[in-house]
């Protein structure tokens, strides 16, 4: 896979900037919250910075999501999957990077109706997010997506094989004959010229635009 300027490839660097941004954003739509609820503030501030970091970290976080799908081994189940995780992670932007927009040209010049919009518009985003984040997590823990085929064939032959813990003698896992007599096939994509990986899909699946 490509490397990028901070020594990860691109889906380890998303992995990385997903995060910090969620975090952020929630907890601005917390604070605004908490802010209309007890009337103070002061929680407001917090929100509004909050709320700007989080916008620009959450746009980190999709150009570098938008370069991992390139550099992604996948089929069609994990492609519709993560053509989901896209959108929603799109839209997500695109919510709170308006609420961003808006708050730092209304700020300090909002009534209660426009407040309580604005409000209305972050619990929506947040909605969103959360989402979004399922999907995320979905491609990692339910597809393995971004692993690349050979490493999770080398974990699939470990796992079938015998092993022993440290500090546990005898505590052994047989190999499964089933998997050991029908290894699964390592998957070794071409490397084009500029040394980057593919958009590669497992055999037989159809074919798909991105």
């Amino acid at each position: 896979m490509e490397t990028t300027m901070l020594g990860y490839d691109w889906p380890q660097l998303h992995a990385a900037l997903n995060d910090l941004p969620t975090a952020l954003l929630l907890t601005a739509v917390l604070f605004e919250l908490i802010a209309v609820v007890a009337r103070r503030p002061g929680f407001r501030q917090v929100s509004f910075w909050t709320l700007i970091v989080g916008a620009v970290g959450g746009a980190a976080a999709v150009i570098s999501g938008l370069q991992a799908e390139e550099h992604i081994e996948h089929g069609e189940a994990v492609h519709q999957v993560m053509e989901t995780h896209e959108q929603l992670g799109l839209i997500t932007l695109g919510v709170f990077g308006v609420l961003a927009l808006w708050r730092i040209l209304r700020e300090r010049r909002m009534g209660s109706l426009e407040r309580a919009l604005a409000l209305i518009l972050s619990l929506g985003g947040a909605a969103v997010l959360f989402v979004t984040a399922n999907y995320g997590g979905r491609l990692i823990f339910e597809h393995a997506a971004a692993i690349p085929s050979r490493v999770l064939q080398n974990e699939l032959q470990q796992r079938t094989g015998e092993h022993e813990h440290s500090g546990e003698a005898g505590h052994t896992h047989p190999a499964s004959d089933s998997m050991s007599a029908s290894p699964l096939p390592a998957a070794q994509p071409a490397v084009d010229s500029t040394g980057t990986r593919p958009h590669t899909h497992a055999p037989g699946t159809p074919q798909h635009d991105h």
